[in-house]
């Protein structure tokens, strides 16, 4: 059932990327008409999750159903972001990641039975896909942020550099998205330890260690940007590690668990 609605939400992902992509070089594109598509794809993307997530057996949050289902919520913060912040470009990585994560739920790679989770467990799990999506997106934001630089830097005033606001903004957006992430991510260890009876246990040992590693590498970096005011390549180092350690503990787990095991 989700299939149909996969294959158009994939389709208007790669057109809205290819529009604008051709932003960037310069072409002169209604920016309404590249949201409007990527809304589509946001909304088909949504529906397509929503009938691959529940099963008649449960919730289906496997691997590439976890995957799909953060790619749609990076893709969806994106686009609501860009009606506040001028971070259109943002789509050219955000959207074909949806894309690509969408793509892998129509092979039925997953086991296609579902879960029954309770109540706390499921807010945990809720709590921690957002904090990741956050921390993807401020991934992909640090990227940019270094695009930029390399072009201010080397002098040149074409292309991307145009279409993005002042460096000053694009680094205070950085860092709250950070704020945002790190204080879910918070709530996503304190949920765990109350859910969850040993956070320790042989089959999340690796989720939590991770975790709690990425944690203290963005807390460090906030602290660093209050007391010693870190910015620039050193933010955009940290935000990154951070991000590869997190998605280490998420996706690795779910790789080896699910997959290998």
């Amino acid at each position: 059932m989700h299939i149909l609605p996969a294959i158009f939400a994939i389709t208007c992902y790669l057109i809205a990327t290819a529009l604008q992509w051709q932003v960037v070089r310069g072409r002169s594109i209604n920016s309404t008409i590249v949201r409007v598509i990527g809304l589509l794809a946001v909304i088909s993307h949504g529906f397509s999750a929503y009938l691959d997530l529940h099963r008649p057996t449960g919730i289906h949050l496997e691997f590439f159903s976890a995957g799909s289902l953060i790619g749609w919520l990076v893709a969806a913060l994106v686009l609501l972001s860009s009606l506040r912040q001028k971070i259109d470009n943002l789509y050219i990585g955000t959207f074909p990641l949806a894309a690509f994560a969408l793509f892998f739920t129509l092979f039925g790679l997953d086991s296609p039975e579902g879960k029954h989770y309770d109540t706390g467990l499921v807010i945990h799990i809720l709590i921690s896909i957002l904090a990741y999506s956050i921390f993807t997106l401020a991934a992909f934001q640090a990227v940019l942020l270094a695009k930029q630089e390399y072009q201010l830097k080397h002098h040149i005033t074409k292309g991307l550099l145009r279409s993005l606001p002042p460096l000053q903004t694009m680094e205070a957006l950085l860092f709250e998205m950070i704020w945002t992430g790190l204080i879910l991510l918070t709530l996503s260890l304190i949920s765990g330890a109350i859910v969850f009876d040993d956070l320790f246990a042989q089959h999340l040992v690796h989720k939590t260690i991770l975790s709690i590693l990425a944690w203290l590498l963005y807390a460090t970096l906030l602290i660093g940007r209050h007391l010693l005011g870190w910015r620039s390549h050193r933010a955009i180092r940290w935000t990154v590690g951070g991000f590869i350690v997190l998605m280490l503990s998420f996706f690795g787990s779910k790789f080896v668990v699910e997959l290998l095991l």
